[in-house]
């Protein structure tokens, strides 16, 4: 089993910025690829980005392109979303999740077996 937990979530205006955390635990070393969804209310969750085991591969979803980064510690098994010019559009719960295998279908939620709790990020204009 994975635990993962969320924080870094908030109220921030139009244009700025919040850095997201993930900090896993458990059997971490089975499921190291990590990724980031979102979803807002009345909508289907959809994916953020990923990032691969080693941090190499890091893949990203077109609306957030550009303006969102992944990284990772894996001393601290923690991921983070750095999260820049923030959007409205962009509003709503942001989760984590956790999965081993290679990264194909990295982007269908139903591929991941780990999910954190969510963290509400919520931009006003």
């Amino acid at each position: 089993q994975v635990q993962l937990v969320e924080s870094g979530g908030g109220l921030v205006q139009a244009g700025g910025s919040l850095r997201l955390s993930c900090a896993a635990s458990g059997r971490t070393s089975n499921s190291g690829i990590r990724g980031w969804f979102r979803q807002a209310p009345g909508k289907k969750r959809e994916f953020v980005g990923v990032i691969g085991w080693s941090g190499g591969v890091i893949y990203y979803a077109d609306s957030v392109n550009g303006r969102f980064t992944i990284s990772r510690d894996n001393t601290k098994n923690t991921v983070y979303l750095q999260m820049n010019s923030l959007k409205p559009e962009d509003t709503a719960v942001y989760y984590c999740a956790a999965r081993g295998g290679v990264l194909v279908d990295w982007n269908n939620a139903n591929s991941y077996a780990y999910w954190g709790q969510g963290t509400q990020v919520t931009v006003s204009s």
